[in-house]
C-alpha cells in the first residue's frame, strides 16, 4: 500500500513502443517494452528532461507578458541545500516567498530553459480544469454522475459516482495501483485492447467491479484521474493542453510553453505527464495561492480552492489527507506529487510555495527521500517564521 505517495509510472500509462530518446547516448538504449519502473538511473536522467522524443505529445501554448518573478534575499534554511540536493538527485529546487524567489538552483546539466516531467503533479493541473469547467458553466455540478458526461460509461460502475467522488478517489471501484505487480490495473491497462473508436480509459475503466458504495473508501487510482481528463475534454469540446493555456498557462503569464504525453488513442494522459520548466510549476503554485486568478480574471469558482486544497477523504496516516487531487495537511498546506521526486508544496499561511523536479533512485520512499523531502518543507516553513518573528521584534 505504498501507492498514496505514488504519482504513476508514465509510459506504462502511454503505452505503445517508444522511441529511442536524441539525447541518450548509444551506450543506454531505452528498452521497447519496458516501463520507467525498469530503466536505469542514467536512462531516466536523459529521458526525464526530454519526454517529447518517447511518445506523441500536445503542446501547452505560452504567449503574452511574463508573470515576474521578483528576486527576494536568500532564506536561511538550517539544511545544507547542496547536500539535501545532491542526495536527492534534484535537476532543480525553486522556493518561492510572497512571490519573489527566495531559493533557486539547477544540477545534473538541468537549467531555467529546460523542461522536466510532472508525473503525478499533473493531477493537480487537471483538477483545476475542472474547476475552470465548472466555471465556465461546462460541468453544471459536482453532483452530477459521471456517465452523464461520458456516454461510453453508462451501464458500468461509474453510473454511481459523482465528478466530485471521482475528484476525491472515492469511487468505491475496485482497482490496483501497485508499480511492481505485472497484473495490476496500472499495468493491465497499457496492455489493453481499446474498442473500436472508444478513448482507451474509458474502454477499460467501465470494465473495473465495484468494491465498496461510492463515496465510503480512498484508494488511490490514476486511471480515474485519466477519467477526469476525459471528462473535461468532452465537457468542453477541447483538449486538455488548449483549454489549460486558454484558461491558466497563457493569462497567468507562464514563461515557457509546456507539453502533455498523449495516450495510445490520442488523449492527454491526465494522471500524470506535463512537462515544464520549473519556474513555470512554481508559478502554477502562485496561481493557486493567488485564489486561482489569471490575467485578472477569477478562473475557478469561489468555493473551489478551499475545498481542493483541504481534507475531503481520509488518507489512514495523521495529520494528512486528499482534497481534490491536492495532498493536504492538517497545517493547511498541500501538494502536488509525483514519483522520482516531482512536487509543488503550497503553504498559504506563509505565501509559501517550493517547487522540484529530481530523479530519486526509486520512484518512492516515504522512509527515506520522501521524508527528507518533507523535512527540507518544515526547515523552510521554520526559516520563514524565524524571519517574521525576527521582523517582528525589530
Amino acid at each position: 500500500m505504498r501507492a498514496w505517495i505514488v504519482g504513476v509510472s508514465a509510459l506504462m500509462l502511454a503505452g505503445g513502443a517508444l522511441a529511442q530518446p536524441a539525447s541518450l547516448p548509444k551506450s543506454a538504449p531505452l528498452p521497447k517494452d519496458l516501463d520507467v519502473l525498469f530503466w536505469t538511473q542514467h536512462q531516466r536522467d536523459a529521458a526525464f528532461r526530454a519526454t517529447e522524443t518517447l511518445t506523441k505529445v500536445n503542446t501547452i501554448a505560452a504567449g503574452g507578458a511574463v508573470h515576474p518573478l521578483g528576486q527576494g534575499a536568500p532564506l536561511k534554511i538550517s539544511m545544507d541545500m547542496d547536500a539535501y540536493m545532491a542526495h536527492q538527485r534534484n535537476a532543480g529546487l525553486i522556493i518561492l516567498q510572497d512571490g519573489k524567489i527566495r531559493f533557486e538552483k539547477y544540477a545534473m546539466g538541468y537549467g531555467p530553459e529546460g523542461r522536466w516531467t510532472s508525473f503525478s503533479v499533473a493531477k493537480s493541473f487537471t483538477s483545476s480544469l475542472v474547476g475552470a469547467a465548472v466555471k465556465d458553466g461546462y460541468i453544471k455540478s459536482l453532483e452530477d454522475k459521471v456517465s452523464a458526461y461520458i456516454p461510453g460509461l453508462r451501464g458500468s460502475a461509474y453510473d454511481d459516482v459523482t465528478v466530485r467522488q471521482l475528484l476525491t478517489m472515492t469511487s468505491g471501484v475496485k482497482w490496483n495501483e501497485d508499480y511492481t505487480d505485472r497484473n495490476s490495473d496500472v499495468a493491465l491497462f497499457d496492455r489493453h485492447q481499446p474498442d473500436p473508436g472508444e478513448d482507451i480509459t474509458v474502454s477499460y475503466m467501465k470494465r473495473l467491479p465495484r468494491e465498496a458504495p461510492a463515496g465510503t473508501k480512498w484508494v488511490y487510482k490514476t486511471g480515474e484521474t485519466n477519467l477526469i481528463g476525459v471528462l473535461v475534454s468532452s465537457a468542453t469540446g477541447k483538449t486538455l493542453s488548449s483549454y489549460l493555456s486558454e484558461k491558466i498557462w497563457t493569462p497567468f503569464g507562464m514563461e515557457g510553453e509546456a507539453i502533455w504525453m498523449l495516450g495510445r488513442t490520442g488523449h492527454e494522459i491526465a494522471g500524470c505527464c506535463i512537462s515544464a520548466r520549473l519556474r513555470d510549476y512554481a508559478r502554477f503554485g502562485l496561481f493557486i495561492l493567488g485564489g486561482g486568478k489569471a490575467g485578472g480574471k477569477d478562473v475557478l469558482p469561489a468555493d473551489w480552492l478551499p475545498q481542493a486544497t483541504q481534507r475531503q477523504a481520509d488518507i489512514d496516516q495523521p495529520g494528512r489527507g486528499y482534497g481534490f487531487q491536492w495532498w493536504t495537511n492538517d497545517d493547511g498546506s498541500f501538494a502536488a506529487q509525483g514519483i522520482f521526486g516531482q512536487g509543488i508544496f503550497i503553504d498559504p499561511k506563509r505565501k509559501l510555495v517550493i517547487a522540484s523536479n529530481g530523479n530519486w533512485p526509486t520512484a518512492t520512499d516515504p522512509e527515506g527521500v520522501g521524508k527528507e523531502r518533507e523535512d527540507m518543507y518544515r526547515a523552510v516553513q521554520a526559516a520563514v517564521d524565524a524571519e517574521a518573528s525576527h521582523h517582528s521584534h525589530h
